[in-house]
């Protein structure tokens, strides 16, 4: 909204200094400043609302030590990370772009979700929360709502050059023409010709249902990632400071493929309007960093599945309109382990118990994080290492712009 507001007065006063609202990088470095103002000074108040409503955590005793002692911490802290994006993104950004609307719709779509889900667990009294065929059922349906929104939207496009784009001596010359088309392209990592199109999946086909792979890829890509953060979020500050590792790496990747000359220069897709994806991605990691001033060791609040399911979903979406969702399993590979070592065990345990008639396990206990906790490993330690490792797979997806 004061993106409009001072482009108004830009260009209808020439008032000074209204023209910066023009420059991402300036939008940007404004939307984590609110997000993390949000989180900091409304955190505190949202935690002792929670703590007077008695929005406490209930935990059940897996023998992990120190973890009785969390049971009655406040929950649903989701709902400041939610409003800590939401809020800058509608000052800062533009909201007629359609990448921005579609973050907004996974944003609060998700955060309904995860709501819902804390909701019956802290009110209605039921552990096990929302069913998981409905909070499947939600992740579908945002799937498919930025599967076919991806696919269809006129504003959704790849621009290709006729000339190219050169840059001498500070100043960028503009290629003389181009042309704004519909793909289905997306980039494949460590390839010399890092692109990939889905349409050659469906090419032995007579009918062009390229649509269908694509809404199914976006569905499995938002499932996968959503559930992963999930997971994740199991010991105090890891899920929100991987979120934010991988928030950080896209926020570059959208400046770089929303960027004419930086989109040249390494050779990658030029996405029109994706560079607005900053705003985005920049609120984003302020909110998760401005959470964890109360969620690191010990967590004075949890972010419950209003903040995991909504976070893990926003990343997915980030990466499908960036398209970089086959970067998903290095970018986010800590969200992919834990996910992995939880259908380790499962299946490990139940292949024992049918060959053995008891079943045996991998892991000490899963998700992973667990398993090093049962080892005797402090979990302050365990997301700090935890963050490193994210930081490293964040530089190495970040690398693979030129390693091809």
């Amino acid at each position: 909204m004061l993106y409009y507001l001072f482009d108004f007065l830009d260009r209808q006063y020439d008032l000074i200094g209204a023209g910066v609202f023009q420059y991402i990088s300036f939008r940007a470095g404004m939307a984590t400043i609110t997000s993390l103002l949000i989180t900091i000074a409304w955190g505190r108040r949202l935690i002792d609302y929670l703590r007077r409503k008695q929005v406490g955590e209930t935990v059940r005793d897996l023998g992990l030590q120190g973890q009785m002692e969390k049971s009655g911490t406040p929950t649903m802290g989701g709902i400041i990370i939610i409003a800590a994006i939401l809020l800058p993104t509608l000052l800062f950004a533009k909201l007629d772009n359609v990448y921005i609307i579609l973050l907004l719709v996974a944003l609060v779509w998700m955060g309904l979700v995860g709501f819902i889900d804390d909701y019956i667990k802290v009110f209605k009294k039921n552990k096990g929360g929302l069913k998981g065929k409905f909070k499947i059922a939600g992740q579908i349906g945002l799937g498919l709502i930025v599967g076919m929104m991806l696919y269809f939207h006129p504003d959704v496009v790849v621009r290709e050059f006729n000339t190219p784009v050169t840059f001498e001596q500070g100043v960028s010359e503009l290629p003389i023409s181009y042309s704004d088309t519909k793909s289905t392209k997306t980039t494949i990592p460590f390839v010399k010709n890092n692109e990939f199109d889905y349409k050659i999946l469906v090419s032995w086909l007579d009918k062009d249902l390229t649509w269908i792979i694509y809404v199914f890829i976006v569905v499995v890509a938002v499932m996968g990632v959503s559930n992963g953060v999930n997971i994740t979020d199991g010991i105090d500050g890891l899920a929100a400071g991987a979120s934010a590792i991988v928030a950080l790496a896209l926020g570059i990747f959208a400046y770089l493929s929303g960027n004419v000359i930086w989109s040249e220069y390494l050779n990658i897709m030029y996405i029109p309007n994706s560079g607005e994806l900053v705003i985005f991605c920049t609120a984003f990691v302020g909110a998760a960093i401005g959470f964890l001033w109360y969620n690191s060791f010990p967590a004075q609040v949890f972010m419950g599945d209003t903040g995991s399911l909504t976070m893990g979903g926003i990343i997915a979406v980030l990466a499908l309109a960036l398209r970089k969702e086959l970067l998903i399993p290095v970018l986010c590979g800590i969200f992919l382990i834990e996910n992995i070592s939880v259908m380790m065990q499962v299946f490990y345990f139940k292949y024992t118990r049918k060959k053995y008639g008891e079943g045996q396990r991998i892991f000490k206990m899963a998700p992973l994080h667990h398993h090093y906790q049962k080892e005797g490993y402090h979990e302050s330690k365990i997301a700090t290492r935890f963050w490193l490792i994210g930081i490293l797979l964040a530089v190495f997806s970040l690398a693979t712009l030129k390693l091809r």
